[in-house]
């Protein structure tokens, strides 16, 4: 069936940030476990309950317009999700350093993605005139703005790439 108009479009997307907030949260907890720096490896345990909070707010937007949050596939969080994979878990590392370094630019990749995701449908349900689901919406995106701020911080100002360069 063939999308008609901006609100079918506005209620894919819901389930397609559902299923890139699903695939990012077990791979998010995976990074967590494999980064040695104490910084990085919370602001992935924090990260991970942010995404778990932004999966049940989407999944109460998506009751309240009468879909299934699961409805969908997200083709380019899993592609995101390989690559964390294959760089920030299964590559062999010479130190932890550059490791946690590429941790983090695998996280943010896909945070990039999610913050993506929230901004379009936040800007959708304004034109929509959802007034309460652009709230819940840039609430969401705000915060994965702030995860992806720190992390950046932990790199730039924490010293993991600094320790990395060494």
């Amino acid at each position: 069936m063939a999308i008609q108009n901006l609100k079918e479009v506005y209620q894919h997307m819901l389930q397609d940030l559902y299923s890139a907030n699903k695939q990012s949260l077990d791979m998010t907890t995976k990074l967590g476990r494999a980064a040695e720096d104490k910084d990085v490896s919370q602001a992935l345990i924090d990260g991970a309950n942010g995404i778990t909070k932004g999966m049940d707010e989407v999944a109460s937007l998506c009751a309240e317009h009468g879909i299934d949050p699961t409805g969908e596939h997200c083709k380019g969080m899993e592609g995101l999700v390989a690559e964390a994979k294959a760089h920030g878990i299964d590559e062999e590392y010479g130190d932890s350093d550059s490791r946690d370094a590429m941790i983090i630019a695998q996280y943010q990749r896909m945070v990039h993605y999610a913050i993506a995701g929230y901004g379009t449908l936040a800007a959708y349900a304004n034109r929509l005139g959802l007034d309460g689901d652009a709230a819940v919406l840039k609430r969401c995106l705000d915060e994965t703005y702030d995860g992806d701020r720190r992390m950046t911080e932990i790199a730039t100002k924490g010293g993991v790439n600094k320790a990395a360069a060494a």
